[in-house]
């Protein structure tokens, strides 16, 4: 049975039900504010000026915890959030719609009012604002009515709030119909009479969306909100010339990090070099950092230019930049004082303009403490840093990592491998990584490597994830329950339809046997969410 309900309303014939209090809420005390409304939109014939009138009823009196008023500008079919409560602005402007998008774009494509009885279960649910969480327990309804001048829908009102009797909310919907009806000439007028402002104030919340949602660097994978605040540092950092300092754990991608910050800055067109401090011997670092002129030790056969010279026009990586001795330091900080250096057995000057992105999985901090760093590089180096999260904060990132790495490998190797069963991505959920996004990979070559059929399953995966599972429905001789065997079916089967059919409830509900609403119980009482397997 679906959650959403289509109404088509009479708002005349709704004044006798109205005006009853038979609902624990009288609603006859708003028949003042009503003409209220009534009397601003008669004298000033001011769309705007009736708004705070509005959420105001929606906040204060009818109790509403979300309250919006979206316009449509039907010339480039967009709806955006005109006004609202309970929004924040920064969530306000990601509320940007196509017609017969979510349960907002439906009630204006359709022209009449829906009911989403409990919004967070609703599979029109957007979350386009992000203003809930994830795996929000919500009871709350939403319902939208359209606010319609002749037959064309200018935009609509839309509220939230929590209803334990149908009456009250069926009488709210009539009454915010009502309030849509007497506004509706108002904003066909401010419409009219703005439409190029309304246009422009479109078009900068649609950019200003674009910039915040759009931004993701090509050679990244993975969209879990630490992900999305890394992005949004790259997006920042990468068009100044600062200094950047990756802080994380080994195998967090801190490479690719610097790579994306160089590839979508200025200096994209020049040169991008890695040097891993790590790997060279303490005697020619800095030979190899700075280069060396002809005859400058044993073996300096020809002039030698460093990383620091290859890089110049463009960006050097310092990897493992905390294992450099002191003595290459004090060299370091020179050159990201003065932006010069001198080869190894030179005397002349060499001027650079070199973007520097350093990288270390080790606490420079206590490094600074202990004596083995130093103080004056940390600050030099540590102007803009950023913290990669590690692959067991980033949730379903695991997954989408997951997923990938079957795709390349299945292809390098040749097998047809088009998924990981329920097992397998459950024991790879509960794994903690300690080497990270390296270690996945890693698992999933091996995994694919081993598997005989088009899935990767469990017993394919290493020894290290081979943990054991606490059982629900366990009695006390250690025998597991039927109800207990029901459950663990009946879980891995929805997983397996949400997964087949990338996280859309209807087809995976219709695979099933069940209806959307049988399947969102099952889900709710296994903690399931369709998003998971949804592709990013």
């Amino acid at each position: 049975m679906n959650d959403t309900v289509t109404l088509e309303i009479n708002v005349i014939d709704s004044f006798e039900e109205f005006s009853h209090c038979f609902t624990g809420e009288c609603r006859v005390a708003v028949l003042p504010i009503l003409y209220k409304i009534s009397q601003v939109l008669v004298d000033s014939a001011d769309f705007t000026a009736s708004i705070p009138v509005i959420l105001d009823t929606m906040q204060n009196h009818l109790k509403m915890q979300r309250g919006i008023i979206t316009l449509y500008d039907r010339h480039v079919d967009t709806i955006f959030i005109h006004d609202s409560f309970g929004l924040s602005e920064e969530e306000k402007t990601r509320g940007i719609y196509a017609v017969g998008e979510g349960v907002t774009g439906k009630v204006v494509e359709k022209g009449k009012a829906i009911v989403a009885k409990r919004l967070i279960q609703n599979p029109d649910f957007l979350n386009r604002t992000q203003a809930y969480p994830k795996k929000g327990r919500s009871k709350a309804a939403f319902f939208s009515v359209p606010i319609i001048r002749g037959q064309k829908v200018l935009g609509t009102i839309g509220a939230e709030r929590v209803y334990i009797n149908p009456h009250l909310l069926r009488q709210d919907l009539q009454l915010l119909a009502m309030i849509a009806a007497m506004m509706a000439p108002a904003v066909e007028l401010y419409m009219l009479e703005n439409i190029e402002k309304v246009r422009l104030e479109n078009e900068n919340r649609r950019l200003k969306n674009t910039l915040k949602e759009r931004f993701k660097p090509s050679n990244i994978i993975g969209c879990s909100k630490p992900m999305q605040d890394i992005y949004q540092l790259i997006h920042k950092v990468a068009a100044t010339k600062a200094t950047v300092l990756i802080l994380g754990e080994s195998g967090v991608g801190k490479e690719l990090v610097a790579t994306a910050i160089h590839y979508n800055s200025p200096s994209a067109d020049g040169p991008f070099i890695k040097a891993n401090c790590a790997a060279f011997p303490e005697s020619l670092a800095e030979s190899e950092l700075f280069g060396h002129e002809k005859g400058a030790f044993t073996g300096a056969i020809a002039t030698h230019k460093g990383f620091f010279e290859q890089a110049d026009g463009g960006t050097i990586f310092l990897d493992e930049v905390g294992e450099l001795s002191l003595s290459v330091q004090t060299k370091l900080l020179r050159v990201l004082q003065e932006r010069s250096f001198q080869r190894v057995g030179g005397n002349r000057p060499i001027k650079i303009d070199v973007r520097i992105i350093a990288a270390t999985n080790r606490d420079l901090a206590k490094m600074v403490e202990e004596g083995s760093f130093r103080e004056d590089l940390y600050y030099r180096l540590n102007v803009f840093p950023m913290m990669i999260p590690p692959l067991r904060d980033r949730g379903s990132d695991v997954i989408t990592l997951a997923d990938h790495f079957v795709k390349v490998f299945a292809e390098e190797n040749g097998k047809n491998i088009n998924r990981i069963s329920t097992p397998a991505l459950n024991m790879l959920m509960g794994y903690h990584w300690p080497g990270n996004v390296r270690e996945l990979e890693n698992v999933i070559e091996r995994a694919v490597i081993l598997a005989d059929d088009k899935a990767i399953h469990s017993y394919d995966l290493p020894p290290s994830l081979q943990t054991e599972e606490k059982e629900i429905g366990v009695d006390q001789v250690g025998q597991i329950t039927l109800e207990a065997r029901i459950q663990a079916i009946e879980t891995k089967m929805i997983i397996e339809a949400l997964k087949k059919h990338n996280g859309h409830m209807g087809d995976a509900a219709k695979e099933l046997g069940l209806t959307r609403r049988m399947l969102s119980v099952r889900m709710e009482k296994y903690d399931i969410s369709y998003k998971t397997f949804r592709s990013k």
